[in-house]
């Protein structure tokens, strides 16, 4: 009998609220991203917690694009995030903008300043911050500060008209200046900034600052649970304060631990210095942390949301290991992917007492972790591939794989036995010969024909040519963000290798973009978009083992 997994700590609270009755026992979350990037799996992490605490509680989860900067937003944005949020399979019950409340915003503003609880700032953004003081030093009231409402009124009302230059005026909170937390020392609640928004064009030229439109944007919505990460913590009491001068539907903040992987960022910003600087080839590059990225690497959406349930949800940041991602697709792969045979670093291979012309079929299971997988047929001829690193001229012990006198076993077809080579001017090997065994085919009574190792081929003459894309990690470093300098200096060199011309086995040109495999003896490999009718294009998922895992012991 399984062991029910115990309540987080935020789960502790919805129920503790159903049972007091809190809401009438209702339960609505919101997901808000900003429309200023790609979605990355630190925002899945996100997603899987408000939607699936909805999903166990009955209740529902507003999409809310929080789009009140409209120098960095864009409608390219905002359809990815909802592709993402689909893929990652869930669905929101409202489709809401901030900037759907601009107006209820802006007389919110104006009853803050009608009680005296904010002004016109005419100072600029460095003399606030000068003026601000230290944790432990209070800070000093500007002239601005003690402006009458009315002439707060009109002010702020010409801010709104367009009267005045971005960064010339400010609404600020009227709070503490010597409150030790420094965000409840009159912090800003409106700036001017005549830019284009990709909703509501130029009909505005101030917008509200992020503490002063969440909380609110919540409350509006009637949003019972603001779940936020770790940062926001020092923001809710000023979250609260704004709802309670207010007196509007009191939504509550929580906050819970960002997921934060080791060897990549989170940064959006630093993301996209990744995709402007051309670092990588855009959002969806299958090295980044985006979710368009993880899905076109050959992620799944279950394999994510498997992620986000083992991280947990904590009070505590802390940096996951990309090993516990990777461990979840190859769970998942290891049962559900078929296999097939790629020969990535090919040579050729003829055995020369294979009658020549003559072709057989072999019989090979799709999945010997899924009975119901079914099998395909493999061609067999006198000439195929294999990779190169399964030979060697002269093999140190222990080495279970072809060489001049040593046997192996083509997978599901005959044992061979190595013989000769051909190589070119500069020494490199060509072609090898090798003699087959004609009783030890695969399936069959070959009693006392044994060999200690099994390696993949592919027919030479109907194989199909596939580009394959070697992902590794991005970075050399295990936390670059907390390292000083250019970021691109930390880049991985061999984060991709490309290999323009792998041989697969012929079926695989008719698979789509998406479908995922297992490279027997390689790893889990999926198809890239880039592909063509005439070229499949294969990108690395991840390896069959950790080998950074095995690397890390070494050292």
């Amino acid at each position: 009998m399984s062991e029910e997994r115990s309540l987080n700590f935020i789960e502790q609270i919805v129920e503790d609220d159903i049972a007091n009755g809190a809401n009438g026992g209702r339960v609505l979350t919101r997901f808000p991203p900003e429309p200023n990037g790609y979605l990355h799996i630190g925002h899945a992490k996100s997603i899987v917690l408000n939607f699936g605490l909805a999903q166990k509680y009955n209740g529902k989860t507003n999409l809310r694009f929080d789009d009140t900067n409209p120098v960095t937003e864009d409608t390219e944005y905002v359809d990815s995030i909802k592709e993402d949020i689909r893929w990652l399979g869930f669905e929101w019950d409202k489709e809401l903008y901030a900037s759907d409340y601009f107006e209820q915003l802006y007389t919110f503003a104006v009853k803050m300043i009608e009680k005296g609880l904010a002004y016109v700032e005419d100072a600029t953004a460095a003399e606030i911050a000068a003026a601000k003081g230290t944790p432990t030093v209070p800070g000093t009231p500007t002239p601005s500060r003690s402006r009458s409402v009315a002439e707060n009124l009109d002010l702020f009302e010409r801010m709104r008209k367009g009267e005045f230059k971005d960064g010339e005026k400010t609404l600020r909170a009227k709070l503490d200046l010597a409150a030790p937390n420094m965000h409840m020392r009159d912090p800003l609640m409106y700036r001017i900034k005549h830019a284009h928004h990709h909703r509501t064009g130029d009909k505005w030229c101030i917008y509200p600052m992020y503490d002063f439109a969440h909380g609110q944007s919540d409350s509006i919505e009637n949003i019972t649970h603001s779940i936020c990460t770790l940062e926001f913590i020092p923001h809710r009491p000023l979250y609260d304060w704004f709802i309670e001068e207010l007196d509007i539907f009191p939504s509550r903040q929580y906050e819970f631990a960002r997921l934060n992987l080791n060897y990549t960022v989170m940064s959006k910003r630093k993301l996209k210095t990744l995709v402007t600087e051309g670092h990588v080839r855009g959002w969806d590059d299958p090295r980044m942390p985006t979710i368009s990225g993880l899905r076109r690497r050959g992620y799944t959406p279950s394999s994510i949301r498997m992620l986000c349930e083992r991280v947990g949800v904590q009070k505590r940041d802390n940096i996951i290991e990309l090993g516990l991602l990777e461990f979840c697709i190859r769970e998942e792969l290891n049962k559900t992917a078929n296999r097939v045979m790629a020969v990535l670093d090919p040579v050729k291979l003829v055995i020369t007492n294979y009658p020549e012309g003559q072709v057989e079929e072999m019989v090979a299971d799709n999945n010997p972790e899924d009975e119901t997988a079914g099998s395909r047929v493999l061609h067999f001829s006198n000439t195929l591939y294999i990779e190169r690193e399964d030979f060697m001229e002269e093999p140190p012990k222990k080495f279970f794989r072809l060489g001049p006198g040593l046997l192996v076993r083509l997978k599901n077809a005959y044992i061979i036995k190595g013989e000769s080579v051909e190589k070119d001017a500069n020494g490199n090997i060509t072609t090898i010969y090798a003699t087959y065994l004609p009783e030890s085919r695969s399936g069959g009574d070959h009693s006392g024909l044994t060999v200690k190792g099994t390696i993949h081929w592919v027919s030479a003459a109907h194989a199909a040519t596939a580009e394959v894309r070697v992902y590794d990690r991005l970075f050399n470093v295990e936390n670059p963000a907390a390292e000083e300098g250019d970021l691109a200096s930390l880049i991985n060199p061999d984060s991709l290798t490309v290999i323009k011309e792998a041989f697969v086995e012929p079926g695989l040109l008719k698979a789509k973009p998406g479908e995922r495999f297992q490279f027997l003896r390689k790893g889990y490999f999926a198809v890239d978009p880039d592909s063509t009718p005439e070229k499949v294009v294969f990108n690395r998922t991840v390896t069959l083992k950790d080998a950074w895992a095995k690397e890390s012991k070494k050292g």
